[in-house]
């Protein structure tokens, strides 16, 4: 079918929009219409030469019918050249025998055969705005002394588009760079925020449970954190992440506690299109997520027998399926699991996978409550007043002697976390420079509050309230006698024998 050189502009023009709308890629884009200028307009060797913005000089970007050493050789200077001296002044150029032009350098040699068949020239700069920043230039077959000026014209407006799509890709980096420049940030924020030295604590128990911690950082060990809610397990989870090689790679966090049975397994491994109704499209899962850093799965002891053992698999073979595929994915994820749970006795009871359990008991790390290191408890507090001072634009100083005897002597049975939220309603309610036993909640002094002797009290009887508080809190903690006994080191018979002398309530 014959088409007129008007209908063969107007289709180029079409087939050039619809390249600089549906792709995203600079170079294909460029290539696409690279191709048109050669199957519609007669234009051969078509080349887009930009600016490098850091040594501001031309480089060609793609080009039509070059090799890949011909386009590297095809690097000039502004006002160098045809196409620098395009670039240089913003206005085009026609050069109708590039043969006999000095000003063509030809430094890409792709023109060997300039005297058998001559070519005409056409140069047009590519603009963003007022800003040059490139050049678009073709071969044409020589014309004698016909007027270029038509295919100028289109060439300019081809030149316009392009400009338009450099000027996308400029704006595409900047996002790009401020994103990588965000998270970079944002890094270095968690890792100064999550560092060990910024955990509060001057016990000797937290040191030697943090060294142990951070010896292990290093490492590729699963950890394993136990101790009870509210004890900071996060937060030291976090602390090893990225004091970890794994620093600047995802930290990926689990609560398996709070999700559903029929959603954790999908969450933790991702389900393909149609797995299940509802499922729209493929969903990566969080082990993916975390490739190349940690997952850390908090409260473990709350999988079910199904989940424990994809996650067997996944820490012994590192790979698994998604939900409803057959694709076998690879992983390197590095573990860090936690529990209030008791494991042994959850393998004990068949409740929990004995192979799973040694195979996450690689590096147990056994934080303790705050019942056991009080010491911490007034740098806990100052850190807590400093924290919700900011939060609130308040300015008290500190705690007064008595609410400081009620926060020493109560058992805080939710520990770090109740402490906080103990601090957070006191900053709220104090009204004048010291928090006093006024704004603390009245179960502070309540029966959960440790029964402490009186001044004056003899040896037998500290030691009796002593033993008291440790059975309490072994009772509280392991459920049952056995488990009680064998925690403080006693027999069940001897512990039974104290639980009914000391009166003690089960």
């Amino acid at each position: 079918m014959y088409m007129s050189t008007k209908d063969l502009t107007v289709k180029a023009l079409v087939e050039i929009s619809e390249a600089l709308a549906s792709a995203y890629d600079l170079e294909k884009t460029l290539n696409s219409i690279l191709k048109v200028f050669s199957e519609l307009l007669e234009m051969q060797r078509g080349t887009i030469t930009l600016v490098d913005p850091r040594t501001n000089e031309l480089h060609i970007e793609v080009a039509q019918g070059l090799t890949r050493e011909e386009k590297e050789r095809g690097r000039y200077k502004i006002g160098e050249g045809i196409t620098g001296r395009v670039v240089e002044t913003g206005q085009p150029m026609v050069i109708p025998d590039i043969g006999a032009e000095p000003l063509f350098l030809n430094r890409t040699q792709a023109r060997k055969n300039l005297r058998d068949r001559k070519f005409a020239f056409l140069c047009v700069p590519i603009k963003v705005g007022d800003k040059v920043v490139g050049a678009l230039s073709v071969d044409h077959l020589f014309r004698g002394d016909i007027s270029y000026e038509e295919d100028i014209k289109l060439l300019t407006i081809i030149a316009s588009m392009v400009g338009q799509a450099v000027r996308i890709r400029e704006l595409a980096e900047k996002d790009k760079q401020m994103v990588i420049s965000e998270n970079i940030k944002l890094r270095r924020e968690l890792r100064g925020k999550y560092k060990f030295g910024n955990i509060v604590y001057s016990s000797k128990i937290m040191e030697d449970t943090l060294q142990g911690a951070l010896q292990v950082a290093e490492s590729p060990a699963t950890v394993l954190l136990l101790g009870e809610s509210g004890t900071g397990k996060e937060l030291v989870a976090s602390a090893i992440h990225y004091a970890s090689p794994r620093a600047d790679k995802p930290l990926i966090k689990v609560a398996c506690a709070s999700l559903p049975e029929n959603l954790l397994e999908s969450e933790l491994f991702g389900y393909e299109k149609g797995a299940f109704t509802g499922a729209l499209d493929r969903k990566a899962g969080r082990f993916e997520m975390a490739n190349n850093g940690t997952i850390f799965l908090d409260e473990i002891g709350d999988l079910t027998p199904a989940t424990q053992v994809k996650l067997l698999r996944v820490l012994q073979e590192k790979e698994f399926e998604r939900l409803g595929g057959t694709q076998t994915i690879k992983v390197d994820v590095r573990v860090i699991c936690a529990t209030h749970r008791d494991l042994e006795e959850m393998v004990r009871e068949r409740k929990f996978r004995d192979d799973l359990y040694y195979r996450i008991n690689v590096f147990p790390v056994n934080l303790p409550p705050l019942r056991a290191r009080k010491e911490d408890i007034l740098l806990l507090v100052d850190h807590f007043i400093h924290k919700f001072n900011k939060e609130n634009h308040k300015r008290i100083k500190g705690i007064n002697r008595a609410a400081l005897d009620l926060l020493m002597a109560y058992r805080w049975p939710g520990n770090i976390r109740e402490l906080e939220n103990v601090i957070e309603r006191a900053v709220v309610l104090c009204q004048k420079e010291l928090i006093t036993s006024h704004e603390l909640p009245s179960n502070l002094q309540a029966k959960e509050t440790i029964e402490m002797p009186s001044t004056g009290a003899t040896l037998p009887e500290i030691v009796e309230s002593i033993e008291k508080q440790k059975i309490k809190e072994a009772l509280e903690k392991h459920k049952t006698q056995r488990n009680a006994a064998k925690a403080l080191g006693l027999t069940e018979r001897i512990l039974g024998y104290k639980i009914k002398v000391y009166k003690i309530k089960e």
